[in-house]
């Protein structure tokens, strides 16, 4: 179950740098397919929840071990889901971003949820990122379930990382991005799902 984490969390995070580090094929479960306009490589057959979907519900635990209900606890909130590993640059520049925007708008009511990707194996090492940096919104570790797929990334189509949704207070995603969002188109999004 570890390498089934490692291979998935490194296959969305490092598709440009992993042939430089390892033999062809290790990754050989995960194919990879051409860059979408966020310049973030996707694996090859997953597709992204699209605007308007209902968020899936589920249900993994945070860094500290409590377990988390996803449809119980952001029920009536808006809510910025953002998959992320620790093994990503692109995630390392965005998550900065995301505090500023949670620091400004959790008062009005917005949940901000970082799952990780890299799985319990790297439990130590997402903690002690997230301590450094100093971020203060919920960080909760993907888990995978009896068939080894991800209980939340897999349902939500995450091929790459960063992957970001804006859940609306219905539930419904109002906003998605693989890649990075722009502060400021970010910031709109917030802005027009906490009017609502």
């Amino acid at each position: 179950m570890i390498t089934r984490f490692l291979s998935r969390s490194m296959a969305l995070a490092l598709p440009v740098i992993v042939p430089l580090l390892v033999s062809p094929g290790a990754f050989a479960q995960e194919k990879m397919m051409t860059p979408l306009s966020g310049g973030v490589p996707m694996i090859e057959g997953i597709k992204p929840l699209e605007v308007g979907a209902a968020a899936p519900d589920f249900t993994i635990r945070d860094t500290n071990g409590a377990p988390f209900h996803f449809a119980a606890e952001a029920v009536d909130k808006p809510t910025l889901l953002v998959f992320w590993s620790i093994f990503c640059e692109p995630c390392r520049i965005e998550m900065p971003i995301i505090q500023k925007l949670y620091e400004k708008h959790r008062d009005a009511g917005l949940s901000v949820l970082a799952i990780a990707l890299d799985g319990e194996p790297l439990k130590n090492s997402i903690v002690g990122f997230v301590k450094q940096e100093g971020y203060t919104f919920r960080v909760l570790i993907d888990e995978l379930d009896e068939k080894e797929m991800f209980k939340v990334a897999d349902p939500y189509g995450v091929g790459g990382t960063p992957t970001i949704y804006l859940v609306d207070r219905a539930g419904k995603v109002v906003s998605a991005k693989v890649g990075r969002f722009k502060e400021e188109d970010l910031e709109k999004a917030i802005q027009s799902v906490l009017k609502k």
